[in-house]
């Protein structure tokens, strides 16, 4: 398999598990989403908006390596959170639409991208300003396991209140040979 078909699997996969998760949480109260679960970013809402802050710094920081590709010029209308736990909409219908133009711009990045783009190396500083310089394809594939990881999370504590994402497994939407 290619590296870019990878990524476009693994941005369908983001988008797919996403659209389930919110489709899930769209069940509970907006108590319930802002409840403090002993999370590591308290809630179910403060679990979604930091993987949105962290989807967002990442294509921000993508972005000067990836300025040719004019479907992804919407970058430039994202403003950059200052800091990981930022609620960036406190409603989940609004964090929702939000969550849906960051998986649009993931998939548009995913049909685009070449096998050479992914194998430049993007400099970046982190929050503290301390620059690191890695391989775009590796530093993709750590945002969608980030995003993973956190959906995890979620999914536990939907469990916990009787909610059911369903299935949630990458092998779900691999295509048959």
């Amino acid at each position: 398999m290619q590296l870019n078909h990878h990524v476009r699997l693994m941005a369908e996969y983001n988008q797919w598990m996403n659209v389930k998760l919110y489709k899930a949480c769209s069940q509970l109260s907006h108590e319930q989403l802002t409840e403090d679960r002993g999370a590591f970013f308290v809630s179910i809402l403060g679990t979604l908006n930091h993987l949105a802050v962290a989807d967002t710094i990442w294509l921000k920081r993508f972005s000067p390596a990836l300025a040719n590709y004019s479907e992804l010029s919407s970058l430039a209308l994202l403003s950059m959170p200052t800091s990981l736990n930022t609620i960036l909409y406190p409603d989940l219908k609004e964090l929702g639409e939000y969550r849906e133009r960051l998986d649009t711009l993931f998939l548009a990045l995913s049909k685009v991208v070449s096998e050479c783009d992914l194998m430049q190396t993007i400099a970046y500083q982190n929050s503290q300003g301390t620059e690191f310089k890695k391989v775009f394809f590796s530093i993709l594939m750590h945002v969608f396991n980030h995003q993973t990881h956190h959906r995890g999370q979620i999914t536990t504590l939907l469990s916990q209140v009787g909610v059911d994402v369903g299935v949630t497994d990458l092998n779900a939407i691999i295509p048959s040979a």
